[in-house]
């Protein structure tokens, strides 16, 4: 059954008017910061003696800081009150920093500029915290994707065009800082009478105490979060997006101007360019993920910033022009395509890298506490975008070129990328099985909302294939603890990998007693702590494609814990290269050839009293049979 596009919820009161809201606020932030760094790189002389480089290195600093001074009492005041309210009132702080900053152009005053900066930072610190958390609120799980790719689209295109109108009205003469000062003012308040709209959002936690402390409540929201292994290593992994994206962007100005010899619609070329594939990016997510959160994407998304990233340091050594230039003349420069095609794909790739960490943070952390989760995500990428500042300065002070400082954060990233996904193994995992499944595969489920979002349950599937636990794994919106053939379960170098994705190896009383014992004592924890446990009833691959006997183990995992039983069936897989052949069980059939189609059918959840071997066997056999 095929799903609405995610477009279909800008018609809808619960996503639009919070989604404008958030729109006119990334909008407004960067009309103001980029007006402000146009004129400090293209005027400088007529504001400040201070050195540029500082400058567009300590503005974007100074915009972060509040995230981490302020994040911590965010996060608990959006789980506290109303959100739409909030947001109001948020929208109003807004349009004060905005007549605030007005004084400022109008004076040429810098450091009251430099203030608004900060009020800015503290607005948007404490909008992040109700942004995120509004989401999963108002969402159902399968829209949670698409909901956020649209937020992060919408997020970037909003950079976007504040960057471009921003660099653009500054510099228009004679009115351009009458023109920044007054839009700036007319954009808050449109997103003030955006949030009007905004549907009421009841608070998770009312009761909660505000501890003002900020030093101790950071640490305790850090700690808290740190309890959730895969969420906080999530909010590490999001927190190293923006250190890399906050490096690149703080260079655009001066590696337009100084090493393209650009005027200033290059850097604006520039930035339209990366914001684009941004929200291309994130509104991929939904398609290539199929409407779930589809966690395999984030390894994808790390080898594009990491490719791309360095092949913008190669590509721009090569570049040889150096006469000032502006689009066209930039356009008929040789590797100025090749500059702008890998701005645009680090874009993609970081929208295919953002979009699945959010949407996993905010389905599996506990809802009572997601605003303080969100909040403590912010205080990281604050510490991290001012660390991304220092490194920056530091490395820029060294002798190190723009370039080279691109190739640097590039290296950096997959050395990243390689802890994260060495530490959390989930993720490699995922991106593998997403990857085989849409290569050698055309795959389709069928009733996959049947696999409960939360609680305990038993997945029960036959096997057909070396690949069936991968397709499982990959079409499941949940983490899945699979039991598996002691055997298998030991064999060198995919021992660590089934180790930490945490199988469950089980052994025939025959063989092993003890294993097979302590087996169903890790089922029942899994199931008891609400997780979902996968099985293969039939205990062996199929060597015909026909249903082999159930056996009677699910039966002995039904007495200690009680849970619901989902059926599956998988369909498609026998013939292709990962089946066994009936004759020899180390020769594989090719029959059915590469990117045949592939179907996962989720039957009715049952309850234990239907629950026998025969009738499960039944239940599998009506799903494998039936057609859509």
């Amino acid at each position: 059954m095929s799903k609405p596009s995610q477009f279909k919820l800008m018609t809808q009161r619960r996503f639009a008017p919070f989604f404008w809201a958030q729109f006119f606020g990334a909008f407004n932030d960067n009309v103001f910061k980029t007006a402000l760094l146009t004129v400090l790189t293209f005027e400088a002389l007529s504001w400040t003696t201070m050195d540029r480089g500082f400058l567009n290195n300590l503005i974007p600093g100074l915009f972060i800081l509040p995230f981490v001074l302020f994040s911590a009492i965010a996060g608990q005041l959006a789980d506290k009150f109303e959100k739409s309210g909030l947001v109001r009132y948020i929208k109003l702080l807004e349009i004060a920093i905005m007549l605030m900053a007005a004084i400022g152009w109008m004076r040429h005053d810098l450091w009251l500029l430099i203030a608004a900066v900060a009020g800015m930072g503290l607005h948007s610190a404490l909008f992040g915290p109700v942004k995120y958390a509004y989401l999963p609120q108002k969402l159902a799980p399968d829209e949670l994707v698409g909901g956020n790719g649209l937020v992060e689209m919408g997020t970037f295109v909003g950079i976007l065009l504040g960057e471009v109108l921003g660099a653009v009205l500054v510099l228009h003469k004679p009115w351009g800082i009458e023109l920044v000062a007054g839009g700036t003012i007319a954009i808050a308040c449109a997103g003030w009478l955006a949030s009007r709209a905004i549907p009421l959002s009841p608070a998770p936690a009312p009761e909660l105490k505000i501890n003002w402390n900020l030093a101790t409540e950071t640490v305790r929201n850090i700690r808290y979060s740190k309890q959730n292994r895969p969420v906080f290593l999530s909010m590490l992994a999001n927190s190293w997006f923006w250190f890399y994206g906050a490096i690149l962007l703080a260079q655009f100005p001066l590696y337009a101007k100084d090493y393209l010899h650009g005027d200033h619609s290059i850097f604006v070329l520039l930035l339209t360019i990366f914001s684009l594939g941004i929200g291309t990016g994130s509104l991929l997510c939904e398609r290539l993920s199929g409407h779930k959160v589809e966690i395999g994407l984030v390894p994808f998304g790390a080898i594009g910033l990491s490719v791309f990233g360095f092949d913008l340091f190669l590509a721009s050594i090569s570049y040889t022009n150096t006469t000032l230039v502006d689009i066209s003349g930039f356009l008929q420069q040789h590797g100025s395509l090749r500059i702008l095609a890998d701005c645009l794909l680090i874009g993609v790739f970081g929208g295919l890298y953002i979009v699945p960490l959010f949407a996993l943070i905010q389905t599996r952390c506990d809802p009572e506490h997601m605003s303080r989760t969100i909040a403590g995500m912010n205080i990281l990428n604050a510490v991290f975008m001012v660390v991304a500042a220092l490194v920056a300065m530091v490395l820029l002070n060294m002798g190190l070129s723009i370039p080279q400082l691109f190739m640097v954060t590039a290296i950096l990233n997959a050395i990243v990328a390689l802890y994260i996904f060495t530490v959390v193994p989930e993720f490699l995992l995922r991106f593998l099985a997403w990857l085989m499944l849409h290569t050698t595969h055309r795959v389709r489920t069928f009733n996959a909302e049947r696999i409960p979002a939360e609680g305990g349950a038993i997945l029960v599937c036959n096997h057909v294939s070396y690949m069936d636990a991968i397709v499982i794994l990959a079409t499941s919106p949940r983490p899945l603890r699979f039991v598996m053939d002691h055997r298998i379960f030991k064999i060198p170098l995919l021992s660590a990998l089934f180790k930490a994705v945490r199988a469950i190896p089980i052994a025939p009383a025959s063989e092993d007693a003890q294993i097979m014992e302590a087996a169903y004592g890790s089922i029942a924890r899994a199931l008891e702590r609400g997780e979902l446990v996968c099985i293969f009833p039939e205990g062996k691959l199929t060597r015909d494609g026909e249903l082999n006997e159930f056996k009677g183990g699910i039966m002995k995992i039904l007495e200690r814990t009680p849970v619901p039983v989902i059926p599956m069936a998988l369909r498609g897989l026998w013939g292709s290269l990962w089946t066994r052949s009936a004759d020899n069980p180390f020769q594989r059939s090719f029959r059915s050839g590469p990117f045949s189609k592939l179907e996962l059918v989720v039957g009715q959840p049952m309850a234990v009293n239907e629950v026998t071997p025969e009738v499960l066997r039944e239940r599998v056999a009506q799903l494998r049979g039936a057609r859509k």
